[in-house]
């Protein structure tokens, strides 16, 4: 049972948080490891370091545009293969993000969370909420 008074604002509260941990993230990304630090981190697990900036941008991008709730949920889905390429690099490591180079658990979280962002919608607040197209919308109902 879903009470729909109430699950709106469950979406914005989904929406915010995700938007602000994306932003986190680019921001880590940049000032604290670097862009030389991350893209040599990238090499090292086999990727080209010259997807360092894309991802950054990606992030930075879409985080503004979840957070703003400016076709977030598109923008959601859109990051789905940035988090799940971290996934993918993170899962050699272990379970908890506190291991060595980091587990696969938060990656694993914030793609549970942009993948139901996607299916949910943006929620009250947002500048210009994103519609699934209607053979979306008949597909998942």
């Amino acid at each position: 049972m879903i009470d729909t008074r109430l699950a709106p604002y469950g979406a914005l509260v989904l929406r915010l948080a995700l938007g602000l941990m994306f932003l986190a993230h680019a921001y880590l990304k940049y000032s604290v490891f670097t862009v030389p630090g991350f893209a040599g981190f990238l090499g090292q697990q086999g990727l080209p370091g010259a997807v360092a900036w894309p991802i950054i941008l990606a992030e930075t991008l879409g985080g503004i545009a979840i957070l703003l709730g400016f076709y977030g949920r598109f923008a959601s889905l859109l990051l789905l293969p940035v988090l799940l390429g971290a996934l993918a690099v993170h899962a050699p490591n272990g379970w908890l993000f506190t291991a060595a180079n980091g587990g696969w658990e938060h990656p694993a979280v914030l793609a549970a969370l942009a993948l139901a962002h996607g299916l949910i919608g943006d929620g009250p607040l947002a500048l210009r909420p994103g519609r699934l197209p209607e053979a979306a919308r008949s597909a998942l109902a």
